[in-house]
């Protein structure tokens, strides 16, 4: 059990950590060669230039102004200055929006903190039941006497911590509310505000049923044309591309390799560099790298050749989807929220992702395939977050002085020193807790992608939904229940079984020493690292030195990142949910959650201004997510104080506590009815009164022109063949006929423009012209 000495050991060691980083990083953004890592926002933008231009040579490398190292931390109060509106402008809403995640956990907590250490601390520090002899055998320290566990079983003063646990909800939904409120105003807002864009006029269309007399795109022409025949205006069917892109990836990897062994042997030309052709590159018959990597080239580019071809003549490479654009927004809005047949599984529409935010691999996934991926999903996940358990327990029982004692008794004599002693229970369980999550976002990656979802956004919203699940789990739950075992195990060994519950109830609240470290590693010094950007740094400095010829080269070896909302909002719940459980528990947790929050929002001001560059933008979709996760945090806290009370022999006053729960969820459910909408649904006044100032405004404007480009496969796009200009522009003209082939009308229920003269009595439709839009 971790003592205040171990957590000033612990604290001691993060600061420093964090002092390092930051220092190392006020020194290297001062480079000119580091300019395109820390400003590479900039760059992207057009708005700044390299600084190694011009000047002395040494001055292209280093930055010989002593003045600009005495204002080293100039960069924070810059992160601060620029105003919402203008960061909106330069970064997107999402981006802005996420920073208001932490400006939340600022406005919830720091007022908690006020009231819970003015009123709580004060009534759990002046008593005496961890000093009492029935319960020497618990572990506990200084700082436990700050906690719940301290105050006698059965005292009034619970009470208290009851009356608080109400205050620390209103104040939570009033800030949430508002917030709210506020983030549903900007995303109309900016929707309205927002240049024309083509998602704003599209729609994905799933499951076209499959029809004998014509092809997936002649039938989405005819089911449109009739059914929206006064607001479509042109489709792109989903092409199977998957396998050209990777031999498209995979020839440029081999194109990168080869300019970097031309641009070696043009720095030496007097010997031709070799290589192994073996695994890895260890072994195997020695070859000239340029002669390898050119017909590896040639090979390559005669399988595109032909898997170009098989995609242009093969049927089955045509998806039985399609991205369909309409005239007007109210259209594609109408389009998109309504059901189109009879039949609620054909002719599935949802909104467009915009095209950069498009998950190309996903769309050639047959549409009755996902609920079977998704099933096999949540079962691997169900598996992958309990089993996961086994692990964290294992190496927390190593990560205390008494599993290393068990499991290498010869390093008893180092451990006991106090220092070393100090650094394991303050600062060991932390980072190897952290370490040992290293590689779960990519594996949640890999299994969202695998379920189906054809966006970006929508696969880092799952990715975070399932993280935070498993932090839940894993980290809280599995860190609570583990770790008080493993601390109390000669306790619960030793006492009666009608004991149990009231050690539980003393020793839970103790779990917040280990919290306590975690927040310093997680939060403190993983922070400060995030700014430095090590790996971004040194890659751009590899490929710079490696590969880069030209400007261009240059300026794709800079990797800006993104905000990593899959990563970054379930870390930012985890503070969310142990700041509100031990609110009324321990709250000498608290202040290290808050010190996270304000550090952590200016870092990522910072990185969101000068570096990230958003893949993509969903115009605050999150937030709704945001939300539901800190309500499902604060009914968490409910409960856990209702079942420690329960232990610490207040079960009388319990039931007071039973009405938090249910107007929590009251709340939640108001918000979810009165704000969600605006995430979920784009309102058709919003589309029309955005359609009309377009119009008049633009009233020439082509609108066809520039939606048809839109959605095509990138890799088409990219294309120079004439071959492939030719294929592409098919793949974009839209008939003007819309030929019905079929002997019965499935799709054309009534008479159209398009068929007015038809009669199911026909045997074939009459054909007409329909005039462009």
């Amino acid at each position: 059990m971790a003592t205040l000495g171990d957590i000033g050991v612990s604290a001691a060691i993060n600061l420093l950590t964090a002092f390092i980083f930051l220092l190392a990083f006020a020194i290297l953004r001062l480079q000119p060669f580091n300019d395109r890592v820390y400003f590479s926002k900039w760059y992207l933008k057009g708005l700044r230039s390299s600084p190694t231009q011009a000047g002395a040579f040494v001055r292209k490398f280093v930055n010989l102004d002593y003045r600009s190292y005495l204002r080293f931390l100039n960069w924070i109060p810059e992160s601060l200055k620029m105003p919402e509106l203008e960061l909106i402008d330069h970064a997107g809403l999402d981006s802005a929006v996420y920073l208001r995640i932490y400006l939340l956990g600022l406005k919830i907590f720091v007022p908690i903190t006020f009231l819970a250490w003015s009123i709580l601390v004060p009534v759990n520090w002046t008593n005496s039941t961890l000093d009492n002899v029935k319960l020497t055998n618990v572990t506990s320290s200084d700082i436990d006497k700050l906690s719940i566990s301290n105050v006698p079983l059965g005292s009034n003063r619970f009470w208290t911590h009851i009356v608080l646990a109400y205050a620390f909800t209103f104040w939570t939904c009033y800030v949430l509310l508002k917030e709210y409120e506020t983030v549903a105003f900007m995303r109309l807002h900016f929707i309205s505000s927002e240049k024309r864009r083509p998602d704003q006029f599209t729609v994905l269309v799933r499951n076209v049923p499959p029809d004998p007399d014509e092809s997936v795109s002649e039938s989405v022409e005819h089911f449109f044309l009739v059914n929206h025949r006064d607001n479509y205006l042109t489709h792109q069917v989903v092409y199977n591309a998957n396998k050209l892109a990777k031999l498209v990836k995979k020839m440029r990897r081999m194109q990168n390799w080869l300019d970097y062994y031309q641009l070696k042997y043009s720095r030496n030309s007097s010997r031709s560099p070799m290589i192994k052709i073996g695994f890895l590159g260890c072994w195997g018959e020695r070859v000239d790298a340029i002669d390898h990597y050119t017909s590896k080239i040639e090979k390559l580019a005669k399988e595109i050749a032909d898997e170009k071809a098989r995609v242009r003549k093969d049927p089955k490479s045509i998806m039985p989807a399609a991205f369909v654009s309409f005239k007007t927004r109210w259209g594609a809005a109408v389009c998109a929220q309504t059901q189109q047949s009879r039949n609620p599984t054909l002719w599935l529409t949802e909104w467009a992702p915009e095209p950069r935010d498009v998950y190309w691999e996903n769309l050639a996934i047959p549409y009755v395939q996902l609920t079977i991926r998704r099933l096999i999903m949540a079962v691997a996940f169900f598996f992958l977050t309990f089993f996961f358990m086994i692990p964290i327990t294992f190496v927390q029982s190593l990560a205390s002085i008494e599993g290393i004692e068990k499991a290498a008794p010869f390093l008893k004599p180092i451990i006991d020193r106090d220092f070393i002693k100090a650094f394991i229970q303050g600062f060991l369980p932390g980072i190897v807790l952290k370490l040992f999550l290293i590689f779960l976002p990519t594996i949640l990656m890999i299994m969202s992608k695998f379920e189906g979802f054809n966006s970006m956004s929508s696969l880092e919203r799952r990715v975070a939904t399932r993280y935070y699940l498993f932090n839940l789990v894993n980290v809280f739950l599995g860190s609570i229940i583990a770790g008080t075992a493993l601390d109390q195990l000669k306790t619960f060994l030793k006492q009666s079984a009608n004991d149990y519950p009231k050690t539980i109830g003393v020793a839970i609240p103790m779990r917040a020493t280990f919290f306590i470290t975690y927040i310093m590693v997680d939060g403190w010094a993983g922070i400060a690292a995030e700014i430095l950007m090590l790996k971004p740094l040194i890659i751009y400095h590899l490929k710079n030195f490696f590969l880069v010829k030209t400007e261009k080269d240059r300026e794709e070896a800079m990797d800006p990142g993104s905000i990593g909302f899959n990563t970054g909002e379930p870390q930012i719940q985890l503070y969310f949910l142990l700041g509100l459980v031990y609110a009324a528990v321990t709250p000498m947790l608290i202040p290290f959650i808050i010190i996270f929050f304000g550090f952590a929002y200016v870092v990522f001001r910072h990185q969101i201004i000068n570096v990230y560059n958003q893949e993509y933008e969903s115009a605050a979709a999150f937030w709704p997510d945001v939300h539901g996760r800190v309500i499902a945090a604060l009914v968490i806290s409910q409960i856990c104080l209702m079942g420690l009370l329960a232990t610490k022999g207040a079960a009388q006053s319990t039931p007071f506590l039973i009405a938090l729960p249910v107007l929590t969820l009251w709340f939640h459910s108001f918000c979810k009815a009165r704000y969600e909408p605006a995430f979920v649904r784009y309102p058709l006044q919003e589309a029309m009164m955005k359609d009309t100032l377009d119009h008049a405004r633009e009233p020439q404007f082509n609108l066809k022109a520039y939606l048809q480009n839109a959605y095509i496969h990138p890799i088409f796009k990219d294309d120079e063949d004439e071959d492939d200009e030719e294929f592409i522009s098919k793949l974009e003209n839209e008939s003007v006929l819309v030929p019905t082939k079929r002997q019965s009308r499935r799709n054309t229920p009534a008479p159209s423009k398009i068929s007015v003269g038809s009669s199911p009595s026909l045997p074939e439709a009459v054909v007409r012209e329909y005039p462009e839009p």
